[in-house]
């Protein structure tokens, strides 16, 4: 016979074992998920689900039961926003590396110890420690919504550090290297390579460039648009962050060699592509990446990654004295600190920054003038004088 509580109710079965259960606020009569071997326990357990109710914490048993794996599935499906990119890598991350290991676990079984064995089992099985820092972001960001909704206490992922990326320090080209690779990819792409490095575009932020995103007036490009390649095609759409929408002053260096290149390959009109390849298609990044490894072992710097001229770029602007907040608007950077997102730097400073570049350029081309000048002895240097002269003298300030 079930003993009769104020709440609840306890009850010896024939096993001998103990089973509690209670009247849920949903209405719905609850058991406890597991029988007691004695009475006090299950008692125990009733009290615990009594305070719960009290002070506003209950959650429904059931809702603990969805398996991780198809949670997780809802909630990338359901994220607002979300690029069609991000959804690729997201879904990636959860078959290969989260759902093999936490797909079937019930979401209450998502346990503080289970997912620090997980981690180290991924790091273990040498999985590369960027992609375990993306995965634990992953989860972590999913368990969070599943607290939100009160379907478990508390977000089981708080490993310290565990979702930041170590990042390699990545190299940058010298200027001479940077010219040199413009001219190893070719005439068609050499103003991509000056553009990329001047300007700090992406790939995909320099292949959404069209005319109409350029004024060689003003020296500037407008970043409205982003090539991305999703399952083998290639989708436009807008920068991933309000901080990528963005104008960036070119030094005026550059402007003869993009004028160049806007009246020999770009695509005519207004919505015309600036860079194309040479059968008017967007170059995607495979093929293009083919050409940059020879270009870059021709050069001498193989192993430079086409995204290196963006980070050698960001070292030139910094070294012109320019603030974080600027070089972050003119690399489209967003910051951690949502204040900053709403910071511009101010027009005349980028062009500031971009005029900079510009000594910067100018000293590398006479350097290279100076180099290709033959060397001439000072006695070579007198007689070029007085031949000038005529009159056979030496000039003033020789010796006799």
């Amino acid at each position: 016979m079930p003993s009769k509580r104020r709440f609840g109710r306890v009850r010896k079965l024939p096993s001998g074992r103990w089973q509690a259960r209670y009247l849920g606020p949903d209405g719905i009569d609850r058991p406890a998920p597991e029988t007691f071997s004695n009475k006090t326990d299950a008692t125990i357990w009733l009290a615990d689900q009594e305070a719960e109710l009290r002070v506003g914490d209950w959650r429904d048993p059931a809702a603990g039961e969805t398996l991780l794996g198809e949670y997780a599935s809802t909630w990338i499906e359901e994220r607002p926003g979300l690029r069609p990119r991000t959804v690729e890598l997201y879904e990636s991350l959860l078959r290969l590396h989260i759902a093999p290991s936490l797909g079937r676990l019930p979401l209450r079984e998502v346990t503080a110890p289970r997912v620090r064995t997980w981690r180290a089992d991924l790091l273990a099985a040498d999985v590369g420690p960027v992609t375990v820092a993306k995965a634990y972001r992953l989860l972590k960001a999913v368990m969070a919504t599943a607290a939100d909704d009160d379907i478990i206490r508390r977000n089981p992922c708080r490993i310290p550090g565990a979702g930041v990326e170590p990042i390699a320090e990545r190299p940058t080209a010298t200027l001479p290297e940077v010219f040199a690779l413009a001219d190893a990819v070719g005439e068609r792409y050499r103003a991509l390579v000056l553009v990329a490095t001047f300007t700090g575009l992406r790939f995909g932020e320099a292949m959404g460039l069209r005319r109409k995103h350029i004024d060689l007036e003003a020296r500037t490009l407008r970043v409205e648009v982003v090539v991305t390649e999703i399952g083998g095609q290639q989708v436009e759409g807008p920068p991933k962050s309000g901080a990528g929408v963005r104008t960036v002053t070119l030094p005026a260096a550059v402007v003869p060699d993009l004028r160049r290149h806007l009246d020999d390959f770009a695509q005519p009109g207004q919505e015309g592509r600036v860079f194309v390849g040479p059968k008017g298609a967007t170059p995607r990044r495979s093929n293009w990446h083919v050409l940059w490894s020879k270009a870059t072992i021709k050069v001498g710097v193989e192993g430079l990654h086409f995204h290196d001229l963006r980070h050698t770029g960001n070292t030139m602007a910094a070294a012109t004295g320019a603030s974080l907040r600027e070089l972050m608007t003119r690399m489209g950077h967003g910051s951690t600190r949502a204040a900053l997102i709403y910071q511009h730097a101010s027009q005349d400073r980028d062009r500031a920054i971009a005029d900079a570049l510009d000594v910067v350029l100018d000293k590398h081309h006479q350097a290279a003038k100076q180099a290709r000048t033959p060397n001439r002895s000072g006695t070579q240097r007198a007689r070029n004088a007085q031949t000038k002269r005529g009159d056979g003298r030496p000039s003033a300030g020789t010796n006799r």
